[in-house]
């Protein structure tokens, strides 16, 4: 509890600062406008026409999962496709990450981040700029439960990544915030993390000095906690 409570103070701190032009351009709106201008979600590793018939792995995402403040190589979908190449499955991750969303614009473009051929199983990880924002809960998981809706009528496995509110909003917020992930887990039987950032967040050392983002040695530790839900689900997936 000690790191996620130094997380959430990450988080605070960045919304005490907020209030300045400066530290919004730095948090919020520069993330807003990547959002704007993103461009179509690539795939980690060089496609070619042989590689349609591929099983993927769509990443759906914010900023942890497009790579903010890394190389593209360095994001953790590129390493989850370093674990799958490295061991020999033929599969193909796809980063669908855009750095600002929240998971109403998620649920927006989904269908875009769905119209790759042969999509097995959705990473969603959304959530984290509703809970910078102080978004309603309700909604977000009104959203997050649509999305996983959408997935599961398309035959895709979802993984489902939790996530950590501030501590601003009060901890009936935070509760409400956390329990959300779970509820979902529970109600629709996905495989759940409840804690993407874990092992990472609080420590600065693994994150960039925003205090928010992972490193790049950060976010090698968020790819191994991903890869432990997520190679029984490509395993399961390949022997289906």
């Amino acid at each position: 509890m000690h790191v996620l409570r130094l997380f959430a103070l990450g988080l605070a701190a960045v919304l005490a600062t907020a209030g300045t032009a400066c530290s919004r351009r730095a948090v919020d709106a520069q993330d807003a406008a990547a959002s704007a201008t993103a461009p179509p979600p690539a795939t980690t590793s060089a496609a070619s026409p042989d590689d349609s018939g591929r099983p993927k792995i769509v990443a759906l995402g914010d900023s942890l999962t497009a790579g903010y403040g890394l190389l593209e190589a360095d994001a953790y979908p590129a390493l989850l496709q370093k674990k799958l190449d490295h061991d020999g499955y033929g599969w193909e991750v796809v980063n669908a990450g855009v750095s600002g969303d929240t998971s109403a614009a998620g649920l927006q473009r989904l269908d875009w981040a769905l119209q790759e051929h042969n999509v097995r199983v959705l990473i969603v990880e959304l959530g984290a700029n509703d809970g910078l924002r102080g978004l309603p809960v309700d909604q977000m998981k009104k959203n997050l439960a649509a999305i996983i809706e959408a997935a599961q009528a398309r035959q895709i496995a979802v993984l489902l990544a939790g996530m950590e509110a501030p501590p601003n909003y009060g901890p009936e917020y935070a509760s409400s915030f956390r329990q959300v992930y779970r509820d979902l887990a529970r109600e629709y039987h996905v495989i759940f993390v409840p804690f993407m950032l874990d092992k990472v967040a609080g420590i600065s050392t693994l994150n960039q000095a925003d205090g928010i983002h992972p490193n790049t040695e950060g976010t090698h530790i968020v790819a191994e906690t991903l890869w432990h839900a997520l190679r029984p689900m490509v395993d399961a997936a390949t022997a289906s």
